[in-house]
């Protein structure tokens, strides 16, 4: 399809029924800045209607000159603004806290207006669960049903994680979880706060990527009035939560001088809001994860040395699944359990194509892939309830195809008298294939050559680390 054609088609759509029901708020302007769309959200975050609005230009509508005006800003610069803090006040006199981003909108590569997308902090506040109001009592509105036994697996590194975080819930010492996405960390933080005498106090997520790195400070730590045009006394995430459990995720996406800070309120255990001088005692367990190993976060200068040694007392690397394998089947039929309830299923298991297929994938999402796949699989199931080859293709194409539940091909050497292994592509028939005590020798082999080395091995064998892993489990072999 060409390029002019897709254009065609998109002017045909109506895209204002979609803004009004966003939660930012969306102000379209002409050229000279005279408004021509006002969506539901942005009249809420106002209070005015778009009767009071529209045609009128925006430095009617708000106390700013064309200078101080972010849609403004970029008319005339004719470059975006992403994400910029901003304070503004309405022509009423109602002032709003808010996060603005403006994009320059072009018709025939001439400048035609300006597209503003709002987001008032308050909002931003309550959407992410940002401290309870003060005139409210706050309960334990964030802690969770998930406890160690909602942690499915049997392997034995992943039981020694698990039980080292049942010895230390109960302590005071920070918590660092390490781990790739999808690979459990909150589950495990939420069982830790769950199993601890903390349990009845507030559990209180943070994720650190998630959230403007011009608005964390304040998030976290609170506001006094007077701090900045507009501040107001609010609690911060630090406060709200004293006497609970905080749960700082991907923590190496903080910026550092925000690490500074908390390093700094964990020696102390006192906290000051922005503006304020007042200090806060503090009674916190703190519970980290970064998403990659601590070293490499340091060394690329994401996480500070200082703040690592702090929060990682207890440090606890929770393996990927394409580590524990053997835990797949285990995972797979709660996954089939829990889905069979939510979709009025009654499938009973996975075929043996299907089995292999599972195991020999190599997993980047981790859990949260698998269960992925599962819940797909199961939707497109019409009869039977067995999931088959076919109710994959479609839901995850990087499987490798296999036919007819046969073991993929392998990589076998020409002349296994010499140290490199010149591979020789087998046929995948059952009858031409090496046989098991052929294959356990020959990983053993490679194994030596390559000091034990699972990444080298794997690519002198011609097949993935994860189906190695799980050959070194059938073999009983060690590195």
């Amino acid at each position: 399809m060409k390029d002019t054609e897709l254009l065609t088609r998109l002017d045909d759509i109506d895209f204002l029924p979609v803004f009004d029901l966003s939660s930012d708020g969306i102000i379209i302007v002409d050229q000279n800045g005279i408004i021509k769309y006002y969506n539901k959200q942005i009249q809420k975050i106002d209070d005015l209607t778009s009767k009071d609005v529209l045609l009128k230009k925006v430095t009617e509508v708000y106390d700013l000159t064309e200078k101080d005006s972010k849609i403004m800003q970029c008319l005339t610069s004719q470059e975006p603004i992403i994400d910029e803090v901003f304070v503004y006040r309405t022509y009423t006199g109602k002032i709003v806290n808010s996060i603005h981003s403006v994009f320059p909108l072009y018709k025939n590569q001439i400048l035609a207006g300006a597209a503003c997308f709002i987001r008032d902090y308050k909002l931003l506040e309550d959407t992410l669960f940002i401290a309870a109001s003060q005139n409210k009592k706050v309960h334990a509105p964030y802690s969770t049903n998930f406890t160690f036994a909602d942690i499915i697996g049997k392997n034995p590194e992943f039981q020694d994680v698990i039980n080292t975080a049942k010895i230390v819930s109960n302590t005071p010492s920070p918590v660092m979880l390490c781990g790739k996405t999808g690979t459990g960390k909150e589950l495990f933080a939420k069982s830790i706060h769950n199993l601890s005498s903390r349990n009845k106090k507030r559990f209180t997520p943070v994720n650190c990527a998630a959230i403007p790195e011009n608005l964390l400070e304040g998030i976290l730590f609170g506001t006094s009035k007077g701090a900045f045009t507009g501040a107001i006394e609010k609690q911060g995430l630090f406060e709200a939560t004293n006497g609970g459990t905080i749960f700082l995720d991907e923590l190496n996406s903080m910026p550092n001088g925000l690490q500074a800070k908390i390093l700094r309120v964990i020696q102390d255990k006192k906290i000051r809001r922005v503006g304020s001088l007042k200090e806060i005692a503090l009674d916190l367990k703190v519970i980290s994860s970064i998403n990659e190993e601590p070293y490499k976060s340091i060394s690329k200068g994401d996480l500070r040395p200082d703040l690592f040694y702090r929060l990682g007392v207890v440090f606890l690397k929770i393996p990927s699944l394409n580590e524990r394998l053997d835990d797949i089947e285990l995972l797979i039929q709660h996954f089939i359990k829990k889905h069979n309830k939510l979709l009025g299923k009654r499938i009973r298991s996975i075929s043996p194509g299907v089995k292999q297929q599972l195991k020999e994938y190599d997993w980047p999402g981790n859990i949260r892939e698998l269960e992925h796949v599962i819940e797909g699989a199961m939707n497109i199931i019409e009869s039977g309830n067995v999931i088959e080859n076919k109710h994959l293709k479609d839901n995850l194409s990087s499987f490798p195809d296999h036919t007819n539940d046969q073991i993929p091909a392998r990589y076998i050497p020409e002349d296994r008298s010499t140290t490199t292994i010149k591979p020789r592509l087998y046929q995948k028939s059952r009858s031409s294939s090496i046989s098991d005590i052929q294959e356990k020798e020959l990983i053993q082999e490679i194994l030596l050559q390559t000091k034990g080395n699972i990444t080298k091995t794997a690519a002198k064998l011609g097949i993935s680390r994860q189906l190695l892993y799980y050959k070194l489990k059938k073999y009983q072999l060690k590195r």
